[in-house]
C-alpha cells in the first residue's frame, strides 16, 4: 500500500498535481494542511483514491478537522498540520500527541522542511511544502509484511 503525503500547497494546484501524477500507485493521498481548497479539488476529481486532509493555520473557515487518525494495513496514522503542537520549535510535543493516540506513523506539515525520522516505534514524516521553489512531497509504503518505508522527494 502506497500513501502519498503532501502539505502546505498554499493554492499551488499545479505542483500538487505533479506530485499526484508522479505517484500513480498511491491508493491514499494525505494532505497535512494549508491547502483546504486543494483537498476539496482532489476529492472532487480523484474518485479512485482515498483523500484525507486536515486543517492548517492558513485554512481559514475550513470544515476540515485539525487532526485525523487513519488505520491502514493494521497501522495507526496520526495526521495533523503541526501548528497546534509547536512543530516549528521541536518534535517533542507532536510526537507525544502521536504516542498518546498509539500511532505507528506521524504525518505533519507547517515547517515547510521535508524530513523523515524514526524513534522508538514511531515513524515521523513531514513532506515539506508542495508549493513554490524547492517543493517536495513524501510517500509511505506499508508492505504485506507490515514493514513501513518512508521517503521524501523533491519536485522539479
Amino acid at each position: 500500500m502506497r500513501i502519498l503525503v503532501v502539505s502546505d500547497t498554499h493554492g499551488d494546484l499545479r505542483t500538487l498535481m505533479k506530485a499526484v501524477n508522479a505517484q500513480p500507485s498511491a491508493e491514499i493521498i494525505v494532505h497535512c494542511g494549508d491547502g483546504d481548497e486543494q483537498v476539496q479539488y482532489l476529492k472532487d476529481t480523484i474518485k479512485d483514491k482515498m483523500i484525507v486532509g486536515v486543517r492548517g493555520n492558513c485554512d481559514w473557515c475550513s470544515s476540515l478537522l485539525s487532526k485525523e487518525i487513519l488505520s491502514v494495513c493494521g497501522k495507526r496514522i496520526f495526521i495533523t498540520h503541526g501548528h497546534l503542537y509547536n512543530a516549528k520549535v521541536g518534535l517533542y510535543t507532536i510526537m507525544c500527541a502521536a504516542r498518546e493516540e498509539k500511532a505507528d506513523i506521524l504525518l505533519f506539515g507547517h515547517t515547510h522542511n521535508a524530513m523523515t525520522y524514526y524513534e522508538d516505534g514511531l515513524y515521523v514524516m513531514n513532506p515539506g511544502s508542495c508549493s513554490g521553489y524547492m517543493a517536495s512531497y513524501g510517500y509511505i509504503d506499508i508492505t504485506d509484511k507490515g514493514e513501513i518505508v518512508t521517503n521524501t522527494v523533491a519536485i522539479n
